[in-house]
């Protein structure tokens, strides 16, 4: 039997040949990487677009700035939501998957850190990447970036100077409500407010309150005001909780969409106690509960009655959000204000009420609206029920000591 013939080698095959093992044999890899690339540059041009797009203030006072003002005051809410974050989070469908380690994160969680905290830096003109990494300690202590890339924020992954630069020329608003004997800690939470709510930044104080009498005078740094917006009360502290999302659509439709860029919105029975700032600012945020943070997902206190539209079975959820400190740009926080007030209003007409209310539709709306930026516990924290863990390096916004009962019930 005659021998079979060796197989042709590169050096001697014609140049067609030649050219089809070298795209044969690489086309692959080119195609996996410029299909990761696109699919990277589209997902954080539309996730993280963090770039205020706001007219430098020369440009603000000039005749034409004044007219696309008044253009942008005329816009419904759906059309303007190119205002600032021209991005709109999407709804995820339901997906199975393992809950993220806040403080055990994996190797890969690890290998991102640095990345993460690039993104939350944000863009710079003079040399970002090199400043964020040289200038920024690393934490591989806790997570710092969510499975779907969204920075979670703790002190040291984040350049102050570097955010208060990008966002100077942004209007934020804070909505809290002081509702019946609530109103006593007006005082406490705006004087620490002027102390640490995004110093040197224009800020609106939304006052939602029956009593607008009782709202104290308080000095304010300049660019800053306090808006009292005098709404009804609710036999119920539930209630009062509950309409909350209701009113927040509101006034974001009335008003929010020509007056601010962000909206942060706080409960009232609180206090500041060291510095918050722009570097919370996203189109859509949300707080680890501080009760939860270490938690796994089967001790979370979501609605877990399927009959409700807050309801999230056992097998899903990322994290339990706070329902005292969220926000976002204006047309975000109103599609998720809005969301749950007609979640909350489907529910009360099957005779349903979620076991946490309000936070409980906000747990399931941010499920299926991943936020593009979760704040750590540093910005939301409880010293009277809580022990301070050695990875807190802050505490930015705590609760105030009150006898709960006496208060709701007035």
């Amino acid at each position: 039997m005659a021998e079979p013939s060796p197989a042709p080698t590169r050096s001697n095959e014609p140049a067609s040949t030649k050219a089809t093992y070298f795209w044969g044999n690489r086309t692959k890899s080119w195609l996996c990487l410029i299909l990761l690339f696109a699919v990277l540059l589209g997902f954080y041009s539309n996730v993280f677009s963090l770039i205020p797009r706001r007219q430098t203030e020369k440009s603000q006072s000039s005749p034409e700035a004044h007219h696309v003002q008044g253009q942008r005051e005329s816009l419904t809410l759906s059309e303007g939501d190119g205002h600032l974050d021209t991005c709109r989070i999407p709804e995820v469908p339901r997906l199975l998957y393992p809950k993220a380690q806040l403080l055990k994160p994996s190797s890969a969680a690890h290998g991102l850190c640095s990345f993460g905290q690039i993104l939350l830096c944000g863009p710079h003109p003079h040399d970002l990447l090199s400043r964020a990494v040289t200038h920024l300690p690393r934490r591989v202590d806790v997570l710092v970036m969510t499975p779907w890339f969204a920075p979670v924020v703790w002190d040291g992954t984040f350049d102050s100077a570097l955010l208060d630069v990008q966002f100077r020329n942004t209007t934020i608003g804070l909505t809290v409500f002081a509702i019946k004997k609530y109103v006593v800690f007006l005082r406490l939470f705006l004087e620490t407010a002027e102390k640490y709510f995004m110093v040197g930044h224009k800020v609106i104080y939304y006052v939602f309150t029956d009593r607008p009498a009782d709202v104290p005078q308080i000095a304010l740094q300049d660019g800053r005001q306090v808006v009292v917006l005098h709404v009804g009360n609710y036999r119920r502290w539930q209630d009062i909780s509950m309409h909350r999302m209701e009113m927040i659509s509101n006034f974001s439709r009335q008003r929010f969409l020509r007056e601010v860029d962000y909206l942060v919105c706080l409960y009232v029975d609180m206090k500041f106690s060291d510095h918050v700032g722009v570097e919370i600012l996203a189109p859509l945020f949300g707080t680890l509960h501080p009760g939860f943070y270490a938690a796994d997902r089967q001790s979370f206190t979501y609605e877990r009655r399927p009959l409700s539209r807050a309801y999230i079975p056992r097998d899903e959820g990322d994290f339990y959000y706070a329902g005292g400190f969220f926000g976002g740009s204006v047309p975000e926080v109103y599609r998720l204000t809005m969301a749950c007030h007609q979640a909350m209003t489907a529910d009360q007409a099957q005779g349903i009420e979620a076991v946490w209310h309000d936070e409980s539709h906000l747990n399931r709306y941010l499920l299926s609206h991943k936020p593009s930026k979760v704040l750590s516990p540093e910005y939301l924290w409880d010293e009277q029920m809580l022990q301070r863990p050695p990875l807190l390096r802050k505490l930015r916004y705590v609760a105030v000591p009150m006898n709960h009962t006496e208060i709701r019930s007035r």
